[in-house]
């Protein structure tokens, strides 16, 4: 049994008739008919009864039908998964993230991806929530990690990836060194340095308000770099999420009274179709061991 041969029979079976059946299948009529007559002779059976120019499915014909269309299913799937498989390092994969998400455990994630897809080519890109959201809706890039939010959730698609504390970061020798955990009462009146790319300041800053806990800041920036250099130099302490701390000699302390925590997703467009590429990259974030 010969996939060209199938390829006849449900043809035949559609047009019921030869000619119409040989031009669908771009051969000429007597290669058709020979190759479903070598198929019939294998199967011990006739597939059509012949009445002149016009022809129909035998009773034997109707019961194989199915399973002949079924082999047809299973061999495109097979060659659209070879072909997937082929495009997979021709098709670039646009990633954003957003600008507070720390660097280290992202990369150790891509980097464990890039093994599994050697020569696959990825670009990755930073940026507030907002010009995430624009550029995955513009189809500039094709996936997003961001913070979840309610609003987010709503208007994409999203998957979490894993959730992280929110914690105080101080210089060496700061006071809060002896507290093993601090509460937010703990920090009225401390020196502060903004993270004005925050996606959450806005809620700490209402809790801070309705706590009566006085913050001064004295530095704001929207780079986390220039954040973490400033708190390090003595300026004052920061809000910071555990996983973005990356400047060596911060030190840090879990925040509580109350907690804050943020849960870190990837976000695609619901309904947008994918390259193989893309798809590859969103089973591998499934699958990954990611942090908590």
């Amino acid at each position: 049994m010969e996939m060209a041969q199938i390829r006849y029979v449900l043809a035949a079976a559609k047009h019921l008739n030869f000619t119409r059946a040989a031009t669908d299948c771009n051969v000429t009529q007597p290669a058709l008919t020979k190759g479903i007559k070598t198929l019939e002779d294998e199967l011990g059976a006739t597939l059509f009864h012949r009445e002149g120019r016009r022809i129909l499915l035998s009773e034997f014909g109707r019961s194989m039908l199915p399973h002949l269309q079924h082999i047809a299913d299973e061999a495109e799937t097979a060659r659209m998964i070879a072909q997937n498989f082929r495009l997979l390092e021709k098709v670039p994969i646009r990633l954003g993230v957003l600008s507070t998400v720390g660097h280290l455990r992202l990369a150790r994630f891509l980097a464990w991806f890039e093994k599994m897809h050697k020569g696959l080519e990825l670009s990755v890109s930073e940026g507030s929530v907002s010009d995430l959201t624009d550029r995955l809706n513009d189809g500039e890039i094709d996936i997003a990690i961001m913070t979840r939010t309610d609003p987010l959730a709503e208007a994409l698609r999203t998957h979490a990836l894993y959730s992280e504390r929110y914690v105080v970061v101080f210089p060496p020798e700061h006071r809060l060194g002896k507290l093993n955990a601090i509460a937010l009462r703990d920090l009225s009146g401390e020196p502060y340095v903004d993270r004005l790319a925050c996606e959450m300041r806005e809620m700490v800053m209402a809790v801070c308000a309705e706590m009566e806990v006085k913050l001064y800041a004295r530095f704001r920036s929207e780079r986390e770099d220039w954040v973490q250099a400033m708190v390090l130099a003595g300026i004052g302490f920061a809000f910071m999420p555990e996983y973005s701390v990356t400047l060596p000699g911060l030190m840090q302390r879990p925040l509580t009274e109350p907690s804050v925590e943020r849960q870190i997703c990837i976000v695609t467009v619901p309904g947008r179709r994918h390259s193989p590429a893309v798809n590859a990259f969103l089973r591998a974030t499934r699958s990954f061991a990611w942090p908590g």
